[in-house]
């Protein structure tokens, strides 16, 4: 995992590529981002199923409760399958 701070915003991206590792790590290591948005990279999975973006839900909405930002970075995925609730945006 590799977590870059700019200003009020965190990027966490995920190095290991394993995904439910990369999930567990992030929501272990919360409190220490909590009070940044946070963007989350998971653009380096090419093959990347909307069940796996939405695993993410739960800590979206703990931290969008904070009035804090919790984006998603991804590519290769139909946007039009993503729940409303979680903000999405496609790396090209």
């Amino acid at each position: 995992m590799k977590v870059i701070q700019k200003g009020h915003s965190v990027t966490i991206k995920d190095t290991q590529n394993d995904l439910v590792v990369f999930l567990m790590k992030v929501t272990h290591e919360y409190k220490s981002f909590e009070k940044h948005n946070i963007i989350i990279d998971i653009s380096l999975y090419k093959d990347l199923t909307v069940k796996q973006i939405i695993s993410f839900s739960s800590l979206s909405r703990t931290h969008k409760r904070s009035k804090k930002s919790f984006v998603i970075v991804a590519q290769n995925i139909d946007f039009n399958t993503i729940p409303d609730s979680l903000t999405v945006f496609l790396r090209c």
